[in-house]
């Protein structure tokens, strides 16, 4: 069975692209596996891009906090706060 892992953070710019930045010792590298393809290990982090895109369907932007989660095994990341639509 696979341990769940929900974390919290904000998102960031990093050389112009839009990022989570999770610590691999607070609960990133449980992530790894699920999020492969997406993500990629920088350092002590699991960095996750977030395509512009995908910053429009959650409706969030660089200082906002979003939910990671590998609830089923699968990466999943929702808005703690969604900006509203304009």
């Amino acid at each position: 069975m696979i341990e769940v892992i929900s974390l919290e953070g904000a998102l960031e710019v990093r050389e112009g692209q839009l990022v989570l930045l999770i610590p691999l010792d607070a609960g990133g590298n449980g992530l790894i596996e699920c999020a492969k393809g997406i993500s990629e290990v920088e350092g002590a982090f699991l960095k996750v891009e977030i395509p512009d895109w995908l910053a429009g369907v959650l409706r969030v932007a660089a200082g906002d906090r979003v939910v990671v989660q590998n609830t089923h095994g699968k990466f999943g990341i929702w808005a703690v706060n969604a900006r509203p639509v304009n």
